[in-house]
């Protein structure tokens, strides 16, 4: 009779469902503010892909005060150095560390999803993005006087593309990055030659011929040439249209190298 009961019991418990584990948004959004104490946490993160941008911002909008005609040309300049800078750059250096610490493999076996968790640094990084874009724009008009956005449709659209398109690429760079020590190198030989040859700092016609024609190849030079087009020059997407197909081939480009090379193991012993 007891082993009768003993019997019994194990199957009860054996057919007893188990607790319901947390939903994928539950999960994404806990690991997403996560993600958003341990980055203001981090004061070399919270300069370099935060406060840098605003850093550049200060300075050029100081050193041209007075010049109407290059302060139009520095504000959506910084704007798409922002977008940049917290999706490209944070994302390939985070991932590479993440990867190499063995974190992303030790994620893998826990509750989380993987999309959850890829959702929360996403997240993460597109928040940064809209919070500078909104500061930058803020300062264009209220501080510097190059006025309000001329259109908030082909604003948003093109901050949307511009962090789609740049998160894909940083994830695709982090393949490329061995260990963590030489991540600030792979990064900034792609993020500082771009920057300075995409006409953030200055007008990009006025450069000579052979790097115009290097800058209309890479997807930050689009960038800037549609956030000029919505912030001070009032041309929508209509007339920025191959911009838009440039950032949205380049985005397909690093979406496929990211998603062909990613590797949720470390690359060294």
């Amino acid at each position: 009779m007891t082993d009768q009961v003993v019997v019994g019991r194990a199957a009860a418990v054996a057919h007893t469902p188990a607790p319901p584990s947390p939903r994928w948004a539950t999960l994404a959004w806990r690991q997403y503010r996560l993600e958003r104490r341990m980055f203001w946490r981090n004061p070399s993160a919270a300069f370099f892909n935060f406060l840098l941008p605003l850093f550049f911002l200060a300075m050029f909008g100081a050193i041209f005060g007075d010049d109407q005609a290059n302060l139009r040309v520095i504000v959506p300049g910084i704007a798409g150095l922002a977008v940049m800078s917290t999706t490209f750059t944070a994302i390939a250096m985070n991932l590479t560390f993440l990867r190499e610490m063995g974190i992303l493999k030790r994620m893998r076996g826990t509750p989380m999803s993987s999309s959850a968790y890829l959702a929360a640094l996403a997240g993460n990084a597109i928040t940064n993005t809209a919070l500078q874009v909104a500061i930058i724009t803020a300062a264009g008009g209220l501080i510097f006087d190059t006025g309000w956005p001329r259109d908030y449709l082909a604003l948003g659209v093109f901050v949307v593309a511009g962090a789609a398109c740049f998160a894909a690429l940083g994830v695709a760079l982090s393949h490329a990055i061995p260990n963590v020590e030489s991540a600030p190198a792979y990064v900034n030989a792609a993020f500082l030659p771009m920057i300075m040859i995409s006409g953030v700092f200055y007008d990009a016609e006025d450069a000579p011929a052979f790097l115009t024609a290097i800058a209309e190849v890479l997807p930050l030079k689009h960038l800037v040439d549609g956030l000029s087009g919505a912030m001070v020059d009032g041309v929508g997407l209509g007339g920025h249209g191959g911009a838009l197909l440039a950032l949205a081939a380049w985005g397909a480009l690093g979406a496929g190298l990211a998603v062909r090379g990613f590797s949720w193991e470390r690359r060294r012993a």
